[in-house]
């Protein structure tokens, strides 16, 4: 097994350059969530050149290859990255940023996508070598509900060969490069869109009275959706409820007739999400009647939490540890961000991983979501051996 732990690293070590490579195709080219034709076509590329079996337009555009190593029936063990860009206009300055105005791979899963494919690279030059079957999920559709995730099980990806755990990781730039972050347990929110329109009376701006001012409603709901939190939830479930986007379509003497407003909501606790949805609600249409207007209240559930299941994650503990000695394996925090990766994680068993891409010894750079967020490529060459590993370490002690 030493043996194999060092061919993976130097397998890692050769790629890298490759993989650099990859990346930056995947960055120049973003595309959004739905629309990753050409992102598939590119991944599909590089499958066939290594004579890597796969299906495709697998739930939307997603690919799914397998590796096949000795005895492929005793296992099998899957490994997913998205591959979905967002509206986001770069701002990095680089060499390789986005050539598709508008659209920009500022939460890395450029970087998700080229580190599986090298890891790909990897596991099938070593399949004479380890036992079972490695699964590698290329998803579409992660920042954008419906899920890719939801719409690739619904697909049956599962149904012909059900893996026995499932890895994925997510670049960190708040960890150094190098280091990886894991939890045991809950690890991300749940994640639910929230849209509000305030209907109101409009009218010119200097009657007021004689309107139903919908931008004061709007305003008097936002300030009250943050008792749900202080005052409607347990302290002891992390919860919250976020407007991200207002829009009255007035003019300096015109009150409208409403206002739309969009906002997320996350939370931990199942039951508490469902309480805080009635409480939201509530909250929203007894805001517009008190002030003689009304509302309309959708909330579009998104992903469940991401929940690492406990012995599998204890096992990969223990794996990093071996390839990265265990001052470099971190314990991360909870977080109030989500991922679609936890529908494939309510499924199998699973374990959700931050890979460290802040340059060692600098401060915390762009964070995702930024326009200038650039992670650094050095931790590819650790991308790809921790997935690498955890697969064939995985593989050889899973039982169907």
């Amino acid at each position: 097994m030493e043996s194999l732990k060092n061919a993976i690293r130097t397998l890692a070590r050769q790629y890298q350059p490759r993989v650099v490579a990859i990346r930056r195709h995947l960055h120049t080219h973003p595309e959004l969530s739905g629309d990753e034709k050409q992102t598939a076509a590119y991944i599909v590329q590089h499958l066939k050149e290594h004579h890597i079996p796969f299906r495709e337009n697998v739930g939307g555009y997603g690919v799914v290859a397998r590796i096949e190593g000795k005895n492929p029936e005793k296992s099998t063990v899957a490994l997913r990255a998205d591959m979905d860009a967002l509206n986001i206009t770069e701002a990095t300055g680089l060499p390789f940023s986005s050539q598709n105005h508008g659209v920009m791979h500022a939460c890395g899963h450029d970087f998700h996508t080229a580190n599986l494919m090298g890891t790909a690279f990897i596991l099938n030059q070593l399949k004479t070598q380890f036992e079972g079957t490695v699964m590698l999920i290329f998803q579409p559709s992660e920042e954008k509900i419906p899920s890719g995730a939801l719409q690739m099980l619904e697909a049956g990806i599962f149904e012909d060969s059900r893996p026995q755990a499932i890895f994925a990781l997510h670049v960190d730039p708040g960890i150094d490069t190098g280091r990886i972050g894991v939890r045991s347990g809950a690890f991300l929110a749940a994640a639910d869109e929230l849209f509000i329109t305030i209907h109101g009376k409009g009218g010119h701006g200097a009657y007021p009275y004689k309107c139903v001012d919908p931008v004061v409603i709007a305003a008097q709901t936002i300030l009250s959706l943050q008792t749900v939190v202080s005052r409607s939830v347990d302290p002891l479930h992390p919860a919250v409820v976020s407007i991200g986007r207002i829009e009255g379509l007035g003019n300096t003497n015109i009150i409208p007739d409403e206002v739309t407003m969009r906002g997320t909501i996350r939370t931990f606790n199942n039951a508490w999400r469902e309480t805080i949805h009635r409480r939201i609600t509530e909250l929203i249409l007894h805001t517009a009647h008190a002030f003689g207007g009304d509302a309309t209240v959708e909330i579009k559930k998104g992903y469940p939490p991401v929940v690492n299941d406990a012995a599998l994650t204890q096992r990969t503990v223990k794996t990093l540890e071996t390839f990265f000695g265990k001052e470099n394996i971190e314990e991360s925090a909870m977080r109030m961000g989500a991922d679609d990766f936890a529908f494939f994680a309510q499924e199998v068993p699973a374990t959700y991983l931050r890979l460290g891409v802040r340059p060692k010894n600098t401060p915390t750079g762009a964070l995702l979501h930024q326009a200038s967020f650039n992670p650094d490529e050095d931790a590819l060459e650790t991308g790809m051996t921790a997935m690498s590993g955890l697969a064939v370490l995985e593989c050889e002690t899973c039982h169907i």
